[in-house]
């Protein structure tokens, strides 16, 4: 990938591993910024100290002696020092990653960190320009203008998918976009038609999912009435729109079987015909797809025809749902917070708290970006200060299951939970989980302001009366129960969550006597 920053930056690289330092500090220089080395926190911050206002950006272990990475950010915080932290760690996990995020972290990596990975984790740091990022939402449009450098991403799988679309914009080659809906499908088949030679051509965009079946092929191919009485009346169509330019169709395994065989033709031979025409017409298309379903089994079960999907298929792009790229999230909020605080014409972009990333972060978006934008932008209108917190994301927290807010209470040990936070917001909130624990199940809060949790709802007690432990059916029939009620019935995800096929939910319901619709009739 081409970077195409100019600036040069000084990057702060604080880790206490001497090959990991000279690593890191190949990785900076190799990109023309100047690499500043320390071996721990407290060297980190004489550095700064020394250089501050000339340091842009931190890179920094999580993990070292005398200071760690969390005294770090703490010591930067009572001084005042406002500078995007990277900061690297040797767990991949949510629980490390919201600690991170909690304590200010702007990105964080995962050892071992490729050079790209942490080139574009700093290239996004250095863009984070509150006014340029105004300056950029009023002078172009979202829907025109969009490159790859909109883009944005810090994930190794989205900068691979960014990668390939580079490369297919090079060419002609059709391609297609895979993905579920709201990963952004739309954006990447735009900044590869501006990274071509059609950037001025015109873009046009199809929702073949949208369109009643009897219109589908009038909307794409046009349609000509009165062609052989002289009172001609005719509609151009999609493809004639798109001449010399890009279709995009969007959710094209919704396309009819009927309008495939023309659609065939069009890909094959250039030329379309148009519904009443007498003949058929030349166009000059680049085809873009994009699909949220699997369409080699909608081939095989009759619904897609094989030789257009081997058409289409020649460039194949999978695009990652956006809880497979977590890293990204922190970073498409605040885009999403400068973007929405511009176009609000507020006199101050509001910050995201370290709390409200960490919660962000938590959440697995089942609405992708498309989800997280709306969020963001609800927040950002209903936020009352300077900050955004937890509290602008009421709805999210509540899906979230076991989330507990820094300001709230409980905390499982051993099966019991007990007040841990007393109103502290620097404490990291704690995110049960069913495989976890034993004898302790915590429950949503229903809202981000819940200031309790009621216990006998929420445990499941592991001895009986006389102190013996209790038998593995009943804790089971009292796990099964608790979950559907904990999901709402949603039997897919009570399943998932409990780690057992739907099938074998069904019998266990079957076999204790439990209602789905009713999961706390009859328990014991």
């Amino acid at each position: 990938m081409q970077w195409s920053l100019t600036l040069i930056a000084h990057i702060l690289v604080v880790d206490d591993d001497s090959v990991q330092r000279r690593l890191l500090k190949n990785a900076v220089e190799r990109h023309g910024h100047i690499a500043h080395l320390a071996e721990n926190g407290r060297a980190g911050l004489e550095v700064l100290k020394r250089r501050l206002g000339e340091i842009n950006v931190i890179v920094l272990d999580l993990v070292m002696p005398e200071m760690n990475g969390l005294a770090f950010l703490a010591a930067l915080h009572d001084l005042g020092i406002e500078i995007p932290v990277i900061v690297q760690t040797g767990q991949g996990g949510i629980e490390t990653v919201v600690q991170a995020m909690r304590a200010g972290a702007f990105d964080f990596v995962v050892k071992p960190v490729s050079p790209e990975r942490i080139a574009n984790s700093i290239a996004n740091a250095l863009k984070v320009d509150q006014r340029e990022a105004k300056a950029r939402a009023g002078r172009k449009s979202r829907a025109t203008g969009i490159g790859f450098d909109d883009i944005v991403s810090a994930s190794p799988s989205m900068l691979r998918v960014i990668e390939l679309a580079q490369r297919a914009a090079q060419s002609h080659i059709p391609v297609v976009l895979e993905g579920e809906s709201g990963v952004g499908k739309e954006l990447v088949a735009r900044a590869i038609q501006s990274a071509g030679d059609r950037a001025n051509k015109p873009f046009i965009t199809v929702n073949c999912g949208a369109i009643p079946h009897n219109l589908v092929e009038s909307i794409l191919f046009g349609h000509e009435k009165g062609a052989f009485t002289g009172a001609t009346e005719r509609h151009s169509g999609k493809f004639v729109d798109a001449d010399g330019g890009t279709l995009f169709l969007d959710e094209i395994g919704d396309l009819p079987l009927e309008v495939q065989v023309k659609l065939l033709r069009a890909v094959q031979q250039g030329e379309i015909e148009t519904v009443g025409a007498s003949k058929p017409q030349k166009v000059d298309v680049r085809l873009i797809s994009a699909t949220n379903k699997d369409l080699i089994e909608e081939v095989k079960a009759g619904r897609f025809r094989e030789d257009l999907y081997y058409r289409l298929n020649v460039f194949p792009i999978t695009i990652p749902a956006l809880r497979r790229r977590k890293e990204d999230i922190p970073h498409l909020a605040r885009v999403f917070v400068q973007r929405f605080a511009a176009e609000q014409k507020l006199d101050h972009s509001p910050v995201l708290t370290a709390g409200a990333l960490a919660l962000l972060t938590a959440y697995d978006w089942p609405g992708n970006i498309r989800q997280l934008e709306n969020a963001v932008f609800r927040a950002v209108v209903l936020a009352q200060g300077a900050e955004i917190t937890e509290a602008d994301f009421p709805q999210i927290a509540a899906q979230i299951p076991g989330y507990v807010s820094a300001g709230s209470l409980s905390l499982i040990s051993g099966g019991l939970m007990h007040d841990q936070m007393t109103g502290s917001a620097d404490k990291p909130p704690v995110y049960p989980d069913f495989s976890a624990h034993e004898s302790g199940i915590s429950a949503r809060s229903e809202t981000a302001e819940a200031a309790s949790v009621m216990v006998s709802d929420n445990v499941i007690v592991s001895t009986d009366s006389t102190g013996d432990v209790r038998k593995l059916a009943d804790v089971e029939e009292e796990l099964i129960r608790f979950a559907l009620k904990f999901y709402r019935g949603q039997m897919s995800q009570v399943a998932r969550k409990l780690g057992i096929g739907r099938s074998t939910l069904y019998r266990k319901l079957k076999d204790y006597g439990i209602n789905p619709d009713d999961p706390l009739k009859n328990a014991a």
